[in-house]
């Protein structure tokens, strides 16, 4: 596995949530009553033919912060031991979004692999203010969009929200060191069959990957797609990502409480 490859493997697992939260939505009413307490999802996740280790989405139950009633969404990737050698990826999002999914509130993510780093924002509405901390370095506020979302909670807003009748979707995303407007498209209604030989009916999305750098940027016709489920919980079932050194693709494996 050379350099480029490793380096590869690491943006897939640390900037995950950042590639789902640019398939994102339209400011209209959220269907955040689709959104279920108890949901878990485990990807198998493969570096072409090679595994590479396993990522969970994760619905919480309803928990309250400072009397608002939140979604607690969670992410989890790990690799496995033969990336290991190479790379340790053991990382942890939670991410607190209102119940009606307007609005970010919380947000923190936990490296603890061979990189170690703990990231936060908090998402002060009074101000309209995210205030974002890194390893304990407190950055400059910046200013909030309405209706701006963290990376994760936007990922599950748009699950509820794309259609065929909806197919160029965008809403305000902040890493708490600057916001902007994800987007994407549906491509495709598309039946696919995946290695365990499920086979689903989806809705094709592609993204915008121009906010993108890094070996997005380096590669020519870069590529990233995501297959959902066509029915009204919106699975996601499959991502799959192009560049110049090969491709990664993340299969669902199991789904519970669905």
């Amino acid at each position: 596995m050379n350099r480029n490859t490793r380096r590869l493997l690491s943006i897939i697992y640390f900037t995950l949530p950042m590639l789902l939260a640019m398939i994102t939505t339209t400011f209209a009413n959220p269907v955040a009553g689709q959104l279920t307490p108890g949901e878990k999802l485990t990807y198998a996740l493969r570096w072409g033919d090679i595994p590479a280790g396993e990522l969970q989405l994760e619905i919480r139950p309803i928990t309250s912060i400072q009397g608002t009633p939140t979604f607690h969404f969670v992410m989890t990737a790990r690799s496995n031991s033969a990336v290991d050698i190479f790379v340790k990826i053991r990382d942890r999002i939670d991410a607190y979004a209102d119940v009606a999914m307007t609005h970010s509130i919380f947000y923190y993510k936990g490296q603890y692999g061979d990189r170690k780093r703990k990231e936060s924002i908090k998402f002060d509405w009074i101000e309209s203010k995210a205030h974002y901390t890194d390893s304990g370095q407190q950055y400059t506020p910046i200013e909030l969009e309405p209706g701006s979302l963290d990376p994760l909670s936007a990922f599950y807003f748009t699950r509820m929200m794309i259609s065929e009748n909806n197919p160029i979707v965008e809403r305000p995303v902040t890493d708490g060191k600057r916001i902007f407007m994800g987007n994407a498209s549906v491509v495709r209604r598309e039946t696919i069959t995946l290695k365990n030989g499920k086979t689903y009916d989806t809705f094709c999305l592609k993204p915008d990957l121009g906010l993108l750098g890094g070996i997005f940027k380096k590669s020519k016709d870069p590529l990233l797609l995501l297959w959902v489920t066509a029915d009204e919980k919106r699975i996601p079932v499959q991502i799959m990502s192009k560049v110049k050194v090969g491709h990664f693709v993340g299969e669902l494996v199991s789904a519970e409480g669905v």
